[in-house]
C-alpha cells in the first residue's frame, strides 16, 4: 500500500500520516496512536530505504550497555521495542566495557560518528556527566534516562528517587524503627545521591540523624543484597529495618535474614524499590515485599517516544518529566519487636 492509499483510508493527509509515524511532536497524540493502530491492522509500512535516503537518517536509536544493571536494560529495552515497532526505528545496542571516563566517553563518540544512529539514550548519569557535554557539542538528538546537574542542556525523564526512599524510611520511622540500613545503588550516580538524600531527611523530619555506617552503595543484586545484609545483621546493635534499592537487592536481603534464623517482617523489616520485573513479582514473594515502584518498561516505552520526538525537532528544554512513585506496603514490613 502506497502512503497516499493509506492516508486516504484514515481520511488524513499524507503529509500528517508521514509525521505522525515519524513522531512529529505537532502531531497530537491521539492522531500518531491512530495511525500507529490503522497501520497495524492494514499491514502499512513505509518504504525505509525510501525515507531514509530522503531524510537522510539511519532509522536507528543508539543505547550502550553496561557491565552491570543487566536485568534492568533488558527491562528498558524491552519498552523501548514496544513504542519503536510501529515507527520503522531499530535499537543499536553496543556493548561497552570502559573502565574509565575516557574510554566511554570515545565509545559513544565513536557511536555518533559512524553514523549509525539519529539519537541516543544514555542512562544512570551522574551530576556533572562528561557525556552529556560531549553529546551536546557533536549535536546529536540525546535523552537523558535520570538527570544531571550539568549545565549543559538535556532533555530527561527520572523517577522521584528522593521521594520514593524518603516515603519508604518514612514508613518505617512511623512503624517505630530507628535503627534501619539502607543498600543504595551504585556510588555516584545521581539516583543514588538522591535515595541517600531522601533517606536522611526522613530522618532529619523527625530530629533524627541516619547512621552513615548503616548505609552501602553496590550494584543491584542478589549477591550484594546477601553480603551487606548479613554484615548489618550481625553487628551487636543490628538494625531492625533495611531499605533495600531493588527488588533484586531484596532477594539477598531475604535470603541473609533466613540464613541467621531470623523471620522477615516479624524480626526484620524490609521495603525495596520495585521497577516491575515479570519474572520477580514483589507480591509473590515470602512474605510478600513492601515496596515503591514505577515500572522500567514503561520507562523504556516513553523515553522512546520522547527521542522520536527530538529527532523530530522538539527542543530539549522542553523534555524534564519526573514521575512520581507508588507506595505498596505488604507483609514484610512491620512494628519492631
Amino acid at each position: 500500500m502506497k502512503l497516499r492509499e493509506f492516508a486516504k483510508q484514515l481520511g488524513l493527509s499524507p503529509t500528517t500520516v508521514s509525521r505522525a509515524l515519524s513522531g512529529y511532536p505537532e502531531v497530537s497524540e491521539a492522531t500518531r496512536a491512530r495511525v500507529a493502530s490503522e497501520a497495524m491492522r492494514l499491514g502499512y509500512r513505509p518504504d525505509i530505504n525510501a525515507v531514509r535516503l530522503k531524510t537522510g537518517r539511519a532509522g536507528a536509536i543508539g543505547v550502550m550497555m553496561g557491565r552491570s544493571g543487566e536485568i534492568h536494560f533488558a527491562e528498558f529495552v524491552s519498552g523501548m521495542a514496544q513504542r519503536l515497532e510501529t515507527a520503522d526505528t531499530d535499537i543499536l545496542i553496543t556493548p561497552i566495557t570502559a573502565h574509565n571516563d575516557d574510554d566511554e566517553i570515545q565509545a559513544y563518540r565513536r557511536l555518533v560518528e559512524s553514523r549509525r544512529v539519529d539519537a541516543v539514550i544514555i542512562h544512570s548519569p551522574r551530576p556533572q556527566d562528561p557525556r552529556i557535554e560531549m553529546l551536546n557539542s557533536l549535536g546529536v538528538p540525546f535523552l537523558v534516562h535520570g538527570r544531571s546537574d550539568t549545565e549543559h542542556v538535556h532533555a530527561w525523564l527520572d523517577i522521584d528517587n528522593d521521594g520514593a526512599v524518603r516515603r519508604s524510611t518514612e514508613h518505617l520511622l512511623d512503624l517505630g524503627h530507628r535503627r534501619i540500613a539502607m543498600i543504595n545503588g551504585l556510588r555516584g550516580k545521581t539516583y543514588s545521591i538522591h535515595r541517600e538524600q531522601g533517606f536522611r531527611i526522613a530522618h532529619q523530619e523527625r530530629g533524627l540523624i541516619a547512621d552513615p555506617n548503616m548505609m552501602v552503595c553496590d550494584k543491584f543484586s542478589d549477591e550484594s543484597g546477601f553480603r551487606h545484609a548479613r554484615s548489618f545483621l550481625e553487628r551487636a546493635n543490628a538494625p531492625t529495618a533495611i531499605v533495600a534499592g531493588s527488588t533484586m537487592t531484596a532477594l539477598g536481603v531475604y535470603r541473609a535474614i533466613r540464613s541467621l534464623g531470623m523471620t522477615v517482617g516479624r524480626d526484620v523489616s524490609v521495603i525495596a524499590h520495585d521497577d516491575v520485573f515479570p519474572y520477580l513479582t514483589a507480591e509473590n514473594m515470602v512474605p510478600s515485599l513492601s515496596t515503591t515502584r514505577s515500572s522500567m518498561r514503561a520507562a523504556g516505552t516513553r523515553c522512546a517516544e520522547l527521542t522520536l520526538q527530538l529527532i523530530a525537532g522538539r527542543a530539549a528544554e522542553e523534555i524534564h518529566e519526573l514521575w512520581p512513585v507508588e507506595l505498596i506496603l505488604r507483609e514484610s514490613t512491620a512494628a519492631p519487636r
